[in-house]
């Protein structure tokens, strides 16, 4: 199908002047073909040119990015499933590994303004499928670095952010453009699905690669060769779809703001504040967990003198052989599948009851995750299955609010500007999130081993301490959905508003 705007036209097959957007009705180009008497026949080149057309759907679009999202979120979390290889191989503290992750979302957090400002001015699927080539290409160079330039690596995860962020501050917008009301948060769910989905597949990809190829490096070998596949399928069948084009149901934007107007415009919106802050408190624990459950559940093994753990199990060996990585993987996998298929249908729910449910559910969730977590490092110590237990009903709830946060920002946030809005939300979450949560896990931990004796059992015990800090920061975020609920439905009727100024013809818009 073709969008309109978007150049594709099949040249010398006839005009295709009735072809109109894909949020009204549509006409696909064989059908548009076969009505013209007047067309002759069509050369190989523009025969393929007109099937390519027919399979840029918005559905096989959003599934295409979702893809991305995957591959994204699982390039990520493959360093976090090797990490304690990568603890031993560079000789480094906790604080040290979590360097690495700290490095990578700082970057990432810095560039995501500046793709939000050309996500909503330049052509979107052009800078996605630069970003994605430009992190699969570093991240297959970061593999030969040895272990004596390790800053090097440190640096090499930094300009994986860069990349990383134009993808995850454009790509929701396209899906913004091509569905709206329920369908939108349907697709944006399916979106969203691919964080934890990709966050435990990185943990899988990372200790499966490690054990076959015999050497951690080879889980920073598999990523980039499907990252370089997902980026050629986004420019073959991802459209360019109008911004604003499913909101105005084929209606034209007359008229765009100022990015100063537009950033003045998102600090007044009171919903996208504090939802931004409540999305900061999910990526600080989220960035937390995701960095050290793993190594905290291996040290639970440890201390508890299973048949499998009797020593800390990187001492004497070639490669880390716990499995930790691999169970924790599985569990994100599958509670991220629970938590996005369950806020979605709740949110569906709740809004046939009041129209503050978005906000409100999060909030919800929030708030039972933080309980579950709590829970994980009370029971760590004697049973190692009531912490997967509680891990499992903890990222479920907190897994609840990831789509529901973006269908909060689409509802609130005119279409011109939805990029920019995504980006600095990503920078806001991020830069008091995850871009500190794990290195300050790791210095807690740190500095309170030294405090005591070095022991498994004090190496255990610090590290849950450390990590008692994430249930906290949670309240506080769900504290932050219930007052986004507070102003929720006036600032959605503002944005409604606005989006019919935009479509006028007037030379002053008011924001």
């Amino acid at each position: 199908m073709c969008v309109e705007g978007d150049g594709c036209e099949l040249e010398g097959c006839g005009n295709l002047d009735e072809v109109r957007t894909l949020s009204g009705s549509m006409m696909s180009p064989a059908a548009a073909l076969k009505s013209n008497a007047d067309l002759h026949a069509c050369k190989p080149g523009q025969k393929f040119r007109a099937a390519l057309l027919r399979c840029r759907s918005p559905v096989v679009a959003a599934v295409i990015l979702s893809f991305g999202n995957v591959l994204n979120y699982m390039d990520r979390y493959t360093v976090a499933g090797v990490a304690l290889d990568i603890q031993k191989d560079y000789d480094v503290s906790d604080s040290g590994v979590a360097l690495l992750q700290t490095v990578f979302i700082c970057s990432f957090m810095v560039a995501a303004p500046i793709f939000g400002y050309l996500g909503d001015r330049f052509n979107r699927k052009a800078i996605l499928s630069c970003g994605i080539f430009f992190w699969s290409t570093v991240t297959l160079l970061s593999s030969f670095i040895s272990k004596e330039y390790y800053w090097l690596f440190v640096l090499s995860r930094g300009l994986v952010g860069i990349g990383e962020s134009s993808y995850s501050s454009i790509s929701p917008t396209i899906i913004g453009d091509l569905f709206t009301n329920n369908k939108r948060t349907m697709m944006l769910s399916f979106f969203y699905l691919a964080i934890p989905l990709g966050s435990g597949l990185g943990y899988i990809l990372g200790t499966s690669a490690k054990l076959a190829g015999g050497d951690w490096h080879w889980a920073l070998r598999v990523s980039p060769v499907l990252g370089m596949t997902a980026a050629t399928l986004i420019l073959l069948f991802v459209p360019e779809p109008k911004r604003g084009s499913a909101d105005q149901m084929g209606g034209r934007i007359k008229t765009r703001t100022s990015w100063f107007c537009d950033m003045k415009a998102l600090a007044k919106n009171r919903s996208y504040v504090f939802s931004s802050l409540a999305s900061a408190a999910v990526s600080f624990a989220t960035g937390a967990f995701g960095m050290w459950i793993p190594i905290y559940l291996a040290r639970a093994q440890v201390v508890q003198k299973t048949a499998t753990a009797t020593a800390e199990p990187c001492d004497n060996k070639e490669i880390c052989s716990s499995t930790e990585s691999l169970v924790f993987g599985a569990i994100t996998c599958i509670t991220g599948l629970l938590g996005v298929l369950i806020g979605a249908a709740t949110t569906r729910l709740c809004r046939k009851k009041t129209e503050r449910a978005d906000p409100l559910v999060c909030a919800v969730s929030m708030l039972g995750s933080a309980i579950f977590i709590c829970l994980i490092f009370v029971v760590a110590k004697k049973n190692i299955i009531g912490a997967y237990v509680c891990i499992f009903i903890g990222e479920t709830l907190l897994f609840l609010n990831w789509a529901i946060t973006a269908d909060i920002l689409m509802f609130v946030v005119i279409p011109t500007r939805r990029a920019t809005a995504v980006a600095f939300q990503s920078f806001t979450s991020h830069l008091l999130g995850d871009a500190g949560s794990p290195y300050l896990i790791g210095l807690i931990s740190d500095s309170l081993r030294q405090s005591y004796a070095t022991s498994a059992l004090w190496r255990f015990l610090s590290l849950g301490y450390a990590l008692m800090l994430c249930p906290f920061i949670i309240v506080l975020g769900g504290m932050f959905f219930l007052a986004t609920a507070l102003f929720f439905l006036d600032d959605r009727e503002k944005a409604q508003n606005q989006l019919s100024q935009l479509s006028r013809p007037s030379t002053s818009v008011k924001v």
